[in-house]
């Protein structure tokens, strides 16, 4: 049978049953048929789905992770997409407190649920910014903060197969942001950096974040890197050849390498427990 057979002799059988007339306009009921080679299946609606593609598909990603409202919301678009996501953390504990690092393992053990397991990297930045704060002016310190964080999680990336940055960066949302500075900042890696968020303001972010269950989360007060040693006037268009002399009193390589090897990782399962903390480097070849 065809189509419209079958949508005759269905639509006969329940005018014959109920007494119901068809009306093809504005029907109060629909009534669905998936007709398959041996069996025919009948429901009548729809539910909506979380749409996208299945984990993984697409590639494996790496994702800055604050703690705040943006980075969840920009973790999970790529995952809707089909990434498998790494979420790399800055912290700057011991010298503020580990609140930032258990605000993220409940975002982390959250966005788990979305992809089954997620791997988190805590990566110390305290020490980093500390020598920071001593060599580099203060309207240069958040650029060059957060090009070091690219240059580490680039390195972790690369080391766990990935093959992208992720951040919630938004066009002037704040100093960091502006497109100077977000040319700037991702000058300084080699693999794409993709912005999922970038052209959204305030307001959708955070609804898209309410929709996820991470905004509960991210507004929990905490103490991250992004506020230690930040300056009261941040450069907003740095120029890269300033940022250039300034990054050559810093030894950049070195910074980098500790602080990749320094780096934590922790594993989340769906609907599991976190698998106890190891180095970074003694799971770069493990495989998903």
């Amino acid at each position: 049978m065809t189509s419209p057979q079958i949508e005759r002799e269905v639509g006969g059988r329940i005018k014959e049953a109920k007494g119901w007339l068809v009306n093809l306009d504005e029907p109060e009921l629909t009534i669905h048929v998936e007709a398959l080679t041996n069996d025919a299946f009948y429901y009548f609606g729809k539910e909506r789905g979380a749409g996208g593609m299945p984990v993984g598909v697409s590639g494996r990603v790496a994702c800055l992770l604050s703690g705040g409202i943006d980075s969840p919301v920009a973790a999970w678009r790529l995952m809707r997409r089909g990434c498998r996501v790494l979420l790399v953390h800055f912290h700057s504990y011991p010298i503020l407190s580990r609140a930032s690092q258990e605000k993220v393992r409940e975002l982390a053990r959250l966005l788990a649920g979305l992809q089954f397991h997620s791997r988190l990297f805590l990566v110390p930045f305290g020490e980093i910014q500390q020598q920071v704060t001593l060599s580099v002016a203060p309207p240069l310190r958040v650029v060059i903060y957060r090009r070091l964080m690219m240059r580490i999680a680039e390195q972790i990336a690369r080391q766990n197969r990935a093959q992208a940055l992720v951040t919630g960066e938004v066009v002037g949302q704040v100093a960091s942001q502006t497109l100077e500075n977000m040319a700037t900042i991702g000058s300084v890696v080699t693999m794409p950096v993709l912005r999922p968020l970038v052209g959204m303001d305030k307001e959708e972010i955070v609804a898209e974040a309410q929709r996820l269950g991470t905004y509960r989360i991210s507004i929990v007060p905490d103490e991250d890197c992004c506020t230690l040693f930040t300056p009261r006037h941040p450069a907003t268009r740095a120029r890269i050849s300033d940022i250039a002399r300034a990054e050559q009193t810093l030894p950049i390589d070195t910074m980098v390498e500790e602080a990749v090897r320094a780096a934590v990782v922790e594993r989340f399962q769906f609907p599991e427990s976190p698998v106890p903390a190891a180095s970074a480097h003694a799971t770069q070849n493990e495989r998903w």
